[in-house]
């Protein structure tokens, strides 16, 4: 049975604020709570509310006005651990979910629900900044080993309403950020209450998101769909600064990345109706991709046997992945070969797993 069939194209066309038509609200408002986008129905909600069912309007609002306090809690906990490693001499980056809250109007922060507070840090400040969160009374609930290549840790306080995902690294494999240069160069300092963080520029930002949905949470490998994130996205496109194509795909180092970004964009555009360049929407694996992720999304039986489109880019992750590794030969031997068993298992078992915000 297509349990999302309808309910993801009404759920789209609601967040992309098109009249309300023959919509079945209870599927809808369903996915919506699946997919963490209920609040950003808000503006669905004020635009169309006399078209709307009233208990539709209420959740809705309801939603909204408890996330907009706990997006309030979220920043006051934000700006008091910004201010603890600004006084060890750090100025930390804000990614995803905190670079929107360190950014948006008041009257926008409920906009995104959100469950932890994405920071990044420079290598070297690693140990001073965990230092400075525990000073203020935070707990390590986790710390990856000092010699991970994904390296962070996880603090929290019981009072506070999210947690802090510290981090020495943009998300995502290293090898994608080859061409990027220093994170530095792509970011603006901003103040943030009494501290002053560093706030990724759109392209930048947009293209972290991208990869961390399609590589550090396996959504291209997957065929999973983030529509909180391409909400975020579509946003992003239509900031004050906007995104630059010509950069954005400047900054694309690889055939991998290529047909990872381009498969979220060609999702922007026919899913939230971004305009988008016709270059960066046309090739073919991007367009398979996407209609995997469409079948997949509609007709969640799908999933397990189109884990064999994987083998579309497999060839292209491994060529990739020999360039950050010492045994080039042993990568070479094996382009075609088929994945190891622990490698299809895990693959087989996400796949298979209901994932908060994914469809």
């Amino acid at each position: 049975m297509a349990r999302h069939s309808a309910a993801l194209t009404s759920l789209c066309n609601c967040l992309r604020g098109m009249p309300p038509v023959d919509v079945e609200w209870t599927p809808v408002i369903g996915l919506a709570n699946q997919t963490l986008t209920t609040p950003a129905l808000i503006d669905f909600v004020d635009k169309f509310a006399s078209m709307l069912p009233e208990d539709v309007c209420t959740y809705i609002r309801q939603i909204h006005r408890r996330n907009v306090l706990r997006n309030n809690r979220l920043i006051a906990q934000l700006e008091e651990a910004v201010v603890a490693m600004n006084s060890s001499g750090i100025t930390p980056i804000m990614l995803k979910g905190a670079s929107t809250l360190a950014t948006a109007p008041e009257e926008r922060r409920g906009v995104r629900l959100m469950s932890d507070l994405d920071i990044m840090i420079m290598p070297d400040e690693a140990r001073t900044a965990v230092a400075a969160l525990c000073a203020i009374g935070y707990d390590i609930d986790y710390q990856a080993p000092s010699e991970s290549q994904r390296w962070h840790v996880e603090l929290n306080r019981s009072h506070d309403v999210g947690t802090i995902d510290l981090q020495r690294a943009a998300p995502g494999p290293a090898y994608l950020y080859q061409s990027f240069g220093h994170a530095l160069n792509h970011c603006v300092p901003a103040p943030l209450g009494r501290g002053r963080v560093y706030i990724p520029r759109p392209t930048y930002q947009a293209l972290m998101l991208i990869i961390h949905d399609q590589f550090q949470d396996y959504g291209y490998w997957l065929g999973d769909l983030d529509l909180r994130h391409l909400v975020e996205l579509r946003d992003l496109s239509n900031s004050a600064e906007g995104l630059d194509w010509g950069e954005l795909s400047s900054l694309v180092s690889s055939e991998l990345m290529k047909n990872a970004v381009e498969t979220q964009l060609f999702a922007l555009a026919e899913l939230l109706g971004v305009e988008i360049p016709h270059a960066l929407r046309s090739r073919l694996i991007p367009r398979l991709q996407f209609m995997r992720q469409l079948m997949q999304a509609r007709f969640p039986a799908t999933r397990v046997p189109l884990l064999a489109m994987n083998v579309l880019d497999l060839r292209n992750y491994r060529r990739e992945a020999a360039v950050v590794s010492t045994r080039t030969s042993a990568n070479r031997r094996g382009l075609w070969s088929v994945p190891r068993a622990r490698t299809l298992q895990f693959l087989l078992n996400a796949t298979t797993a209901v994932r908060a915000g994914k469809v």
